[in-house]
This record gives C-alpha cells, structure tokens and sequence, in this order.
C-alpha cells in the first residue's frame, strides 16, 4: 500500500512537471491563444476571416524588423536603428525610381544595398570602435531619419506602381505583406539553425569569449549579423511604403521598439544565447492581435498604450521567471528531429484547441446585435496636439447630441499606424469613418479599402488623395496662410526681419500653410524671411529652435509659426519682447493661444474653429451613412483673430 502510494506521486508530480514545463516553454504561443479567445468573446468583429487577413497585415512590417532584430538580440545586442533604416531604404528606393529616373529594379537594389550598408556601419562601430550596440545604434537611428529627411527634403515621395503591387493582394484576398511576412520568417528559420553564421549567433550570444577562444571570428560574425539586420529592416520599409504608395521620411518611428519588444515576447533573452524565428512571429502577431482588439473594443487611444506597455513588461519577467525555473527556448538548429517533431505537434495542439474554443466563443455573439444603429470611427492624426484635441471634443459633443457610437483612435502622426487604425474600423463594419490624415497620399489605399465595402468616408482639416471621400470638412491651409501673412507684414508696416517654424516635416499641413504664408509674403517685398527650421507642431521645440534662432537672429521683427504651440514656445524665448519689439503671429486658435492673443504676447492667431470641424464632420458622416445628400466639400471659415476681436470669437 505505501509502495503504491510513493509509487503514484513522482507520476503525479511528473504530470505537473510537465504540463508546467510545457506552458513555460511555449509561454508566447500560450499568451496569443488566450489573447485571441478573449478577443473573440468580446468582439463579434473579431473572428472575420477579412480582420484576421488584417491583422496579418498589421503584423507584417513588424514582423520582418523583428526578424532581423532577433539575429542581434540571439547575438547578445540590441539594434535601434532598425525603423530609421527602413525609413531611409523607401525613401532612396522612391527617390532613385522617381526624381533621379533609375530603373526600378536597380532602386530595389539600391534600397537594399542601403539597408545593409548600415547594418555594415552599426557593425563596425560595434565591432572595431569598441562601441556599446547601443550607442552605435542610437547614433545610426538618427542619421537614418536625418538621411531620409535630406533626400525627400521632408516631403513624401510617391512609390513606383510595379513596387507598390507589394501593398496589394493576390487573388483579391490574400495579402501581398503577409506573404512576404512568411517568407522572410521561413529564411530566418533557416539561417538560425542551418547556417554557421546561425549557429555563430548563439555561441556569441552564449558567451563571447568562449566564442572567441574556440576560434570564432566574432568581430566578422557581430559585422554579418548587423548587415542582416539592416537587410531586413530594408524589406520592412519596402512593404511599410508599398502598403502606403509613398515613402514617409517619418515612417516607422519608434518601429524598433515594436521590433525589440516582439523578439522578447516570442521567447528571446535579452542576455543573449535563446531565440526563435517562430516565437518572433508570435509576438509580433500579440501585439498586433492587442492593437486590432483593443481598436474595435473602442478602447481609448491612450489606454492602448498602457496596455501594450504592461504586455512588453510582463513578458520580460516571464522570461525572467522561466529562465529560473529552468526552462529553456531551444536554439534553432539545435535541438534534434524528435524535438522538432515535438514543437510542430505542439503548435497543431495549440492550432486545434484554439479554433474549437474560438468556435464556442463566436456563438456568443450570434442573434445579438449591436444595440445601437449607428457606428462612426474617427481617426485622428494625433491627440498631442490642442488643436486635435479640440476636433475630438466637438466630434464627441455631436456624436452625444445625435446618439452615434463614435470610437476615437489616435494615430500620433504615423502614417502606418493610421492605416492600420483605418483597417481596423473597415473590419468592425462601422456605417461611416472620420479620417483627419497624418498625410494625404499615404491615407488613399486605406479608404479605398473603405471605399470597396461601401463604409462611406468623411476627410476633416485635410483631404485624401487617390480615393473617394464623401466630403471634405475643412478650413483652407492655403488661404489660412496667405492671411497669416498679410496680418504679421501689415503691423509690421510692410518691411522687416522674420523667422518662420514648420510644422512636422512631410505632413500636408505644414506644407500647405507654409506654401499660403509665402505665397502671401509676395505682396510685401519689405518683409525678408532670415530663416525657416521645423518645430515639428510642438511648444517645446518652438522654444529650443527659436532660442537658437536669436542667437544668430537678435534683431529680427516677426515671427510666423505654423500652429499656436510653437507660437507659444516662440513666446517664451523671445521673453518681454514678444508683442512689443517682436510680432508672433500663430495658427489653429487654440485656447492657450487665444488667451496669448488677449494678453498682448501673441499678435494673432489663424483660428480655425477645430471644435466646428468635429462637430460638421460627425454630421455629415451620419448623413453618408444613412444614404443623405452630402455637400462634397464643406468650407469652415478661417479668422485672424487679434487683441481687438478675440473676446467675441467662439472656437
């Protein structure tokens, strides 16, 4: 009797062993089989064979920058370039094919070789300059963005069509990026476990000076492996401005973070050693699968991005608990036929279990409608920005007044991210989608997607190009511009010093209101422009970039700011100046800019009533939704507002 009983626990305790060891080592492919349950049980959109195409997509371009980056992470490094570098490959990509007339094939070349030449540089600083990975990197991200900047001399530039068909789909369903996805996972697979430079990869990772004294070259393997990395990061930028028809100069800002946080999440240390292309694409899928949930949830903009945060956190310390208990992320390669046998049968498992329990779930939503007629999605090109914020408020007002179910999503001035935003509300089955676009040319494949399943669209404060838009709300940057002008050379009696701060490079916005200023500066030949920088619509930079231009600039007599933030931070540098020896004139009209107006410091404001542009474009959105007439363009008066008038002005 106690024989048998000692007998039946080590069996008991093997099980639990077991089954522990299994949910540690197989933690990334758990987490996305909860995360993809959860997300079907509360949202009926969820589980649509067009949304999970989307979310494909979605995860594509992070996906292969997190390919590469696994290359680094396996090797004990870190590469924070990644998204710079796939910025700057597009750009010289769109630039070779359109401005300087190469054929196209050479510029995908050309493309490519750029991604590897910075892989090239990021390992030799790393390798012979004795640099920290993460010094070296930090220095490439920002030379990349700054390339790219200087080549499309910030504005976007339009992709050649026979590349771009790598945004579109085969057969009508089936996505060009998520193949691409496949396949770029398919070769890092093979290249971690059937390749010296794989198996190179793990021991450096392992222990680099055992690397060294067993006769590893690792300084030429650390220079290889960062090449790869900057030839995968180059793919990803192909596929992110494919996916748009341009190259953004600030596409896949803060990429590289997406890309390190889906190599940990699928299972790779940070000290180096473990890693897996398969848990790569696992955790970029969590993070996408996160993204479209919490998206069609209507979760706010900016819990998204506290959710997401505590994801990356926790999956750090599951490594850290899993590395504890002994569990281990097999290299690729590594492990024999019998245990790569045993991976494939676990991910089946996983695949079966997941479908069943996914096909329970779906019968929840079944034969129960959303209660509410009317859904609206309102895409916002940042909510870092009063004048936005100011759109989102009259929206919500009239969407409370008219009983419309509107979701708010913010794009924080990404271009990509939009277009991701903009997918999701076309797989929710919205009744019409409010888009103010980071840009308006990378905005049209999105609302051609709208377009094609007859969710009608409503542009507000900038229009959208290449694709069919209900209506335009808007004021006119242009015009706005050519009043801005006409205020500042007016009170400065016609002649003059100015300076003038952009707007963010590359957005329609800046472009359109600095071509009105100039436009209206032509009138006043007295009035000389001594410098032009980018503050990029923030207060903070505004005060940095004006600081500086006094410097060189003491005397000047005028300043124009593409919007009220930067006016105030130009406000605060120029100190008791400002509204006395020196005029600042602003844009937008937003309240602390209207309140600089009333106090003296800000001359003037091109206001343009934001809450107006909200409120309009919530009406016409549920007219196009509900099959009414819409006036195609619908004009919001723009308004110097100044000292003697801004009591009576209503934003």
């Amino acid at each position: 009797m106690a024989t048998d009983t000692l007998k039946s626990k080590p069996g008991a305790q093997g099980a639990t062993s077991g089954l522990r060891r299994l949910l540690l080592d197989n933690g990334a492919l758990t987490a996305l089989i909860v995360l993809v349950i959860a997300m079907s049980a509360l949202s009926g959109d969820f589980l649509t064979a067009d949304n999970l195409l989307n979310v494909g997509v979605q995860a594509a371009v992070t996906a292969i920058l997190a390919f590469g980056v696994t290359f680094v992470i396996v090797s004990a490094g870190i590469d924070l370039s990644v998204g710079s570098v796939a910025a700057l490959s597009a750009t010289v990509l769109a630039w070779s094919a359109t401005e300087a007339g190469i054929p196209v094939a050479l510029a995908v070349l050309l493309s490519v070789l750029t991604g590897i030449a910075c892989g090239l540089v990021n390992g030799f600083l790393i390798s012979y300059g004795k640099l920290p990975p993460f010094i070296a990197t930090l220095a490439m991200l920002s030379v990349g963005r700054g390339l790219s900047l200087v080549i499309s001399q910030g504005s976007p530039i339009a992709f050649p069509d026979s590349v771009s068909h790598l945004g579109d789909t085969l057969g009508g369903w089936l996505p060009v990026p998520v193949l691409v996805m496949i396949v770029m996972g398919l070769i890092t697979a093979f290249v971690l476990g059937r390749t010296y430079i794989g198996r190179s990869m793990y021991a450096i990772g392992g222990n680099e000076e055992a690397a060294r004294l067993s006769g590893l070259r690792v300084k030429r393997q650390k220079i290889a492996i960062y090449a790869l990395s900057g030839l995968f990061a180059a793919a990803a930028g192909i596929v992110l401005a494919s996916r748009l028809s341009s190259a953004q100069p600030q596409a896949a800002q803060g990429y590289e973070l997406d890309a390190i946080a889906a190599v940990v999440i699928g299972g790779a240390s940070l000290a180096g050693g473990t890693g897996k292309a398969s848990g790569t694409l696992i955790g970029a899928l969590i993070l996408a699968v996160l993204r479209n949930g919490l998206n069609l949830l209507s979760v706010s903009a900016f819990w998204q991005q506290v959710v997401i945060g505590v994801v990356i956190a926790l999956a750090v310390l599951f490594d850290t608990l899993r590395r504890k208990a002994g569990a281990v992320t097999p290299a690729a390669g590594a492990s024999g036929g019998g245990n790569l046998g045993k991976q494939a049968l676990t991910y089946v498992i996983a695949a079966v279990v997941a479908v069943a329990v996914v096909g329970a779930t779906s019968l929840l939503h079944n034969g129960s409608p959303d209660g509410r007629s009317q859904k609206i999605g309102l895409s916002l090109s940042t909510l870092n920005n009063p004048f936005f914020v100011q759109i989102r408020n009259g929206a919500q007002a009239e969407a409370k007044k008219l009983g419309v179910d509107l979701t708010v999503t913010d794009a924080q001035n990404d271009a990509s991210q939009q277009a991701n935003q903009l997918q999701n509300f076309v797989s929710g089955r919205l009744s019409a989608v409010v888009v103010n676009p980071v840009d308006s040319d990378a905005a049209g494949p999105s609302v051609r997607s709208a377009n094609k399943d007859g969710i009608p669209v409503i542009a507000v404060d900038r229009g959208v190009n290449k694709a069919q838009t209900s209506a335009l709300v808007a004021s006119d940057n242009i015009e706005g511009g050519k009043l801005g002008a006409r205020a500042l050379a007016e009170k400065l009696g016609g002649k003059g010093t100015i300076v003038i701060l952009q707007g963010q490079a590359g957005t329609s916005a800046s472009r359109e209101r600095g071509a009105g200023f100039a436009a209206g500066l032509k009138e006043y030949p007295g009035i000389k422009v001594v410098a032009k920088q980018p503050a990029d619509f923030d207060r903070t930079k505004g005060l940095d970039v004006m600081t500086n231009l006094l410097q060189a600039h003491p005397d000047v007599d005028g300043v124009f700011a593409e919007n009220d933030e930067m006016a105030l931070g130009a406000i605060k540098a120029l100190g008791s100046k400002a509204g006395k020896s020196v005029q600042v004139v602003g844009f937008d009209g937003t309240p602390d800019g209207l309140k600089a107006v009333q106090d003296g410091t800000l001359y003037a404001s091109v206001a343009q009533q934001p809450k107006e542009l909200g409120r309009i474009a919530v009406q016409n959105a549920l007219r196009a939704a509900e099959d009414k007439k819409v006036e195609q363009t619908v004009k919001v008066p723009v308004k110097v507002v100044t000292r003697e008038n801004v009591a009576g002005f209503e934003g």
